[in-house]
């Protein structure tokens, strides 16, 4: 998962499941400014939809993925 930051903030990515339980919390702290991208190790869990969220100060954006296996 990449993500840019235009200006320091402090960032939150979480995975979710289609019942909006918490499955990871894979960034959860300040950041700087400039591009970063996160693997989600998912050998744990089932195929499926999922969801993140990502928070960065007042920007907030959630996507669908598919894990398939």
């Amino acid at each position: 998962i990449s993500y840019s930051l235009p200006s320091a903030s402090n960032v939150k990515l979480i995975v979710y499941n289609t019942i909006g339980q918490t499955i990871k919390v894979l960034e959860n702290g300040f950041k700087k400014t400039g591009n970063y991208s996160v693997n989600f190790y998912a050998s744990d869990l089932p195929s499926g939809i999922y969801f993140y969220k990502l928070e960065a100060g007042q920007f907030m954006q959630i996507k669908k993925m598919i894990l398939l296996k």
